[in-house]
């Protein structure tokens, strides 16, 4: 079956409902971190470029006003704590602590001040902070930019709705290893777990919002 005629069930099947954004975001960065975007021998990486631009555009709004939070994949030197994941993808051997691939990519500009959450499987909540961390500071709203849209992409966003959050997945700052994959996941995604939003939706969303130390009652301008 051609993937237009899969997308084309999504319409079909009439999921074209919409969860909408809250008045409390969050952003989490999902994985890009120098094994997805350096495409080094030892780890097949993918082109990410304008994924990552799209993202700095993100954080930079986002900076200063709501929480900004990065995650990347690291294992113990003895891979103790990797799982069978890492048996069923053996690339993933190659972020381990220490390794400058398990950094965050420097394209992105990210302060030491913003915080790095390492987690060992695809769902940025599984075994982490990440839901303490967002219910502290308040939010409603998860826009996530990020890798892969099939895997790590994909499990935070179908995590945060089960948590109950609005994940919104922004068009232009997610990516995977090939366009149809991509494509098909983010359809899935947005048709059954959140919402699909362009960047400069998005942005226009951010931007009316209220900073994180201002009055929170009221929510943001539609």
């Amino acid at each position: 079956m051609e993937l237009q005629q899969i997308l084309a069930f999504y319409t079909q099947r009439g999921y074209r409902h919409s969860v909408g954004p809250g008045v409390r975001p969050a952003l989490i960065v999902i994985d890009f971190s120098k094994a997805f975007t350096s495409g080094r021998s030892e780890f097949p990486g993918g082109q990410f470029a304008a994924e990552v631009a799209a993202t700095r555009q993100l954080i930079e709004a986002m900076r200063t006003r709501h929480p900004v939070i990065y995650t990347t994949i690291a294992y113990a030197p003895d891979l103790e704590d990797a799982g069978y994941w890492a048996h069923k993808v053996p690339w993933l051997a190659a972020c381990r602590q220490g390794s400058p691939l398990v950094d965050i990519e420097p394209a992105l500009g990210a302060l030491p001040s913003e915080p790095v959450i390492t987690k060992k499987y695809p769902s940025a909540f599984f075994g982490t902070d990440l839901h303490r961390m967002l219910q502290r500071d308040g939010v409603d709203t998860l826009l996530i930019a990020g890798c892969t849209t099939s895997v790590c992409v994909r499990a935070t966003a179908l995590d945060a709705m089960q948590h109950g959050y609005r994940p919104i997945l922004v068009r232009e700052a997610v990516g995977d290893f090939h366009p149809a994959i991509h494509a098909l996941h983010l359809a899935d995604v947005g048709a059954r777990y959140g919402d699909v939003m362009g960047l400069q939706e998005v942005l226009a969303y951010v931007r009316q919002c209220r900073t994180m130390q201002a009055d929170w009652a009221k929510p943001c301008p539609a």
